[in-house]
């Protein structure tokens, strides 16, 4: 099955010039959602993932019924203040300003593999700051992992990591 028969390009969203892949189409086909997670599930396993963390929000939407299908356990992060109790966080630059990512306090405990989970590979910079919040509490980050790529914007020049994608974009 071809994964990108499911995927649908939105030209000029959010803004023009912009080629937006809308994974909805992909969710709402059980039997293509059953084969990208079970690509996925075979893609990430051999990393040996104690923890999938799914990087907000389109990212909930993978990482979440990845780690059942693996195991594991699933836990987020999110942009600063969306989650509840003591927290931890990084912050990382934007192409024009700052953000920050966080989980929670007590969601990693040092040693554990975690899988960093997203919809989309561009920049990489969330992916990057995902990585260095879970090591900073003493993970270990084995890959990153995706539905989509879009490999002209060179995402994985800024991970330290494997990424497994299941579909690239060159443009």
């Amino acid at each position: 099955m071809d994964l990108k028969d499911h995927i649908r390009g939105i030209p000029d969203f959010p803004k023009s010039g912009i080629m937006f892949y809308d994974i909805s189409t992909l969710l709402r086909d059980a039997d293509a959602w059953q084969v990208a997670m079970g690509r996925m599930a075979r893609a990430v396993r051999p990393h040996l993932p104690d923890l999938v963390a799914g990087i907000e929000s389109r990212g909930f939407l993978v990482a979440a019924p990845l780690a059942l299908k693996l195991g594991c356990g699933f836990i987020m992060i999110r942009k600063r203040g969306k989650l509840p109790g003591p927290t931890v966080g990084v912050n990382y630059a934007l192409e024009y300003g700052e953000d920050r990512v966080e989980i929670q306090a007590d969601a990693v405990h040092p040693g554990q593999r975690i899988i960093v989970v997203d919809d989309l590979l561009a920049t990489g910079g969330t992916a990057a700051a995902g990585i260095k919040l879970l090591r900073q509490q003493g993970a270990i980050v084995p890959a990153v992992a995706a539905l989509i790529e879009l490999t002209f914007l060179n995402g994985r020049a800024r991970l330290d990591v494997p990424c497994e994608a299941l579909v690239a974009y060159d443009s």
